[in-house]
């Protein structure tokens, strides 16, 4: 017959120490000693034990509320940068909203930690997590490259809410950029547009890997019918940069992030949307009403905590050797910045 599996009592009972002790050195607690934490994780990994961090959780959350209701907890970690835009906010804040209320149908809580200048230290943070026996790690978008190597992810399954991660490189949710452009400019030729033009800051499109530019570009080239309008893409955009591109590119409708263009495009002798229109291509981002994407950052909320969820129930955690990830189309949403479909483009 087999051996059987190794158990928290067996560990113990072959290093001589209290199951207690055991579990605690498992988990990275801080009242165990590191020494015998190498100790006790080098004997299970010889014994093939594997600890389960969803049934330690809820023999804990058992302990404490007495029979209560088990309620998992998620991080959802933020990385406090100085350069971010002001919008981020509120697009991280629809990211936790989602991931909250799904990881509540799920059974989990999540709790919102902040890192860097004004929040905590990685090195903190991992204690902080360990201390408190969160596993799930849900990381917020980063404005330059994160680096979350510090953290010990041999304890941990994280996703990444945005395209690339490489410290460490983790799974991903993400919203479909190219294929968002796609579809808003089909829906624009259908409106009637021949010449889009996009305007795109520097930065937003290295981090995207260049997304939003590729698919316009693509686009034109391969619709003849289309004016080819060179992209603006900028590094910080002002009124005087945008109406010398506007007055030499004669774009019929804009594609952008900053609704304020609008009102440079009027200051040119566009009338929107009775001559020109304009497409915000993060409606989170605009300050008047206009038409254009909603990225659905509660859906990649949503979908961020299920699957740091499914890796926690099956016992997965640790850097991937094959990161995956996984997207989310944008949803458009009409506006008065564009004219309304004729009567025979909507029969």
């Amino acid at each position: 017959m087999p051996d059987p599996a190794p158990t928290l009592r067996s560990l113990a009972r072959t290093l001589g120490l209290s199951r207690t002790t055991v579990s605690d050195a498992l988990r990275g607690s801080p009242r165990v000693d590191p020494t015998t934490v190498l100790r006790v994780r080098e004997a299970a990994r010889e014994a093939g034990y594997q600890r389960n961090p969803l049934a330690a959780a809820l023999m804990s959350e058992l302990r404490r509320s007495r029979g209560g209701m088990f309620r998992g907890v998620l991080a959802a970690v933020d990385i406090d940068e100085p350069d971010r835009p002001i919008h981020a906010a509120r697009y991280h804040r629809e990211l936790v909203l989602g991931a909250s209320a799904r990881a509540a149908e799920l059974g989990f809580k999540v709790e919102k930690f902040m890192v860097g200048r004004g929040g905590v230290s990685v090195h903190r943070l991992d204690s902080i997590l360990q201390s408190r026996g969160i596993h799930g790690v849900i990381l917020l978008p980063a404005w330059d490259d994160p680096d979350l190597s510090r953290l010990d992810w041999s304890l941990y399954a994280g996703v990444y809410t945005d395209y690339i991660i490489e410290r460490p490189a983790l799974h991903s949710v993400c919203s479909d950029h190219y294929r968002s452009m796609i579809a808003a400019l089909q829906r624009l030729m259908a409106l009637g547009y021949r010449r889009p033009g996009l305007i795109q800051q520097k930065h937003h499109d290295e981090r995207i890997q260049y997304r939003w530019e590729a698919a316009f570009r693509i686009f034109q080239e391969n619709h003849p019918d289309l004016g080819i309008v060179s992209p603006l893409i900028f590094d910080t955009l002002t009124r005087d940069v945008f109406m010398r591109w506007f007055k030499r590119a004669k774009p019929d409708v804009v594609l952008g992030h900053n609704t304020d263009v609008i009102d440079w495009m009027e200051a040119c002798g566009a009338k929107v949307p009775a001559t020109h229109g304009f497409a915000c291509l993060n409606v989170l981002m605009k300050t008047r009403p206009a038409a254009g994407l909603d990225l659905q950052p509660r859906t990649l909320g949503a979908r961020s905590a299920e699957l740091v969820i499914a890796q926690l129930q099956r016992n997965e955690r640790g850097i991937p050797e094959w990161p995956v990830t996984t997207t989310i189309p944008a949803r458009w949403v009409d506006g008065p910045t564009l004219r309304k479909p004729s009567k025979s483009a909507t029969a």
